[in-house]
């Protein structure tokens, strides 16, 4: 595809999403990644010695700026740009999808979610997440933006002696973050939550400026981020690449997503999903202002999926736990985390007795409480044979 052409095809879909509110589009893989037909995890971020590491780092930056350019704002950052701060971060686009609310991208090292006013982007493997906030800030500032809270988060790394700069430790992570944001966000708290795992446990970071700890949570919504280790090795199979037939790992991501059930999910949901050589799954949903993602690595010994949606506090809870026993069937993990965000006791209490039934017993519950992130709730589960 020319330069011209993906240059009017760009163009062309901007028009649609701003006059067709309803209408979703997507890049094809082409546009994104030239002669290329799929990814290797394994050369486009460096292997850890022992395997390649599952656990995600997780970064969220919420902005202000002049209603004037609210409408599209970061979703103005052309892809080029997009590109070039990926690289910084050592992982690049794979596919992309998105509607009128927000843009969706499936990196070769898991998502970005980009709103007007909101960067998601969390990254595995031994990817370097916290580099991307310099150009994003950078980017923000060149559209009038204003950086007002930031959250970051993970679980335990796999293998954490095989992580750089900045994540050798989380010590080092948040002096990268204390020197990385401005002083605005002066109300700032940091913490581990311990759980009777020792495998898992919850790293989180908060900063906020005076306006997003004064109107926190505007929209009452609330985030969940679960991490399921020991993943059942038959269900783990179906995330192998089948090569041939001229398969591209769009195409080959769509039969695992039909084959696993993780359409049945969300089925109202938009999924943009991308299959990795030899193995491994990535997806994101959208539906309307909300995402969803799941991430897979499928290897015996180090097996590891993730799942991560936004839900709000007056949606029926009973809608979550649906979903969750969904997700929990499709990888029957050994041992899982659920870290809820923002969310009200009747979610995480409901979700605990949800999971009992399917062999999943709850063996830790931590509460903790951040500036403008809220209520920070981690649980762990482990199933009954354990």
């Amino acid at each position: 595809m020319t330069l011209c052409c993906l240059t009017s095809m760009l163009l062309s879909l901007l028009f649609l999403s701003l006059t067709h509110p309803l209408i979703n589009y997507t890049l094809p893989s082409s546009s994104l990644t030239p002669n290329l037909l799929f990814f290797s995890k394994s050369t486009v971020s460096s292997m850890a010695e022992s395997g390649f590491e599952g656990f995600e780092k997780r970064l969220e930056l919420h902005f202000t700026g002049n209603e004037p350019i609210i409408h599209m704002g970061l979703r103005q950052i052309d892809l080029n740009s997009l590109e070039q701060i990926l690289r910084t971060v050592h992982c690049s686009i794979v596919s992309s999808v998105g509607n009128h609310f927000f843009d969706a991208y499936v990196l070769s090292e898991s998502s970005l979610f980009i709103y007007p006013t909101k960067i998601i982007i969390k990254t595995c493997g031994t990817t370097q997440l916290l580099k991307s906030i310099f150009p994003f800030l950078h980017q923000a500032r060149s559209l009038g933006l204003t950086l007002s809270s930031c959250r970051y988060t993970r679980g335990n790394f796999i293998f954490p002696k095989s992580q750089p700069f900045p994540h050798s430790s989380f010590k080092e992570e948040l002096l990268y973050l204390e020197e990385s944001l401005p002083e605005n966000l002066h109300y700032r708290k940091a913490s581990v939550i311990p759980s009777n795992l020792p495998s898992h446990s919850w790293h989180v970071f908060t900063a906020a400026d005076d306006a997003a700890l004064l109107h926190r949570n505007p929209e009452f919504l609330y985030t969940v981020e679960i991490c399921m280790t020991e993943l059942d090795r038959i269900l783990a199979r179906k995330f192998y690449f089948r090569s041939g037939d001229g398969k591209t790992g769009n195409s080959i991501g769509k039969e695992m997503t039909n084959l696993t059930g993780i359409g049945d999910i969300n089925p109202s949901g938009l999924i943009c999903e991308y299959a990795f050589f030899p193995c491994g799954y990535s997806m994101n949903g959208i539906d309307g202002d909300r995402y969803s993602t799941i991430h897979v690595t499928p290897e015996d010994g180090f097996s590891y999926a993730s799942f991560e949606c936004v839900g709000s506090v007056y949606d029926d809870p009973d809608d979550l736990v649906r979903m969750l026993k969904k997700v929990v069937q499709i990888f029957r993990p050994a041992a899982m985390s659920m870290a809820t965000t923002g969310a009200s006791h009747e979610v995480w209490a409901l979700v605990a007795g949800a999971l009992d039934p399917l062999g999943l017993k709850c063996r830790s519950c931590a509460v903790d409480e951040f500036p403008s992130a809220g209520s920070v709730v981690f649980q762990t589960f482990t199933a009954r044979r354990k």
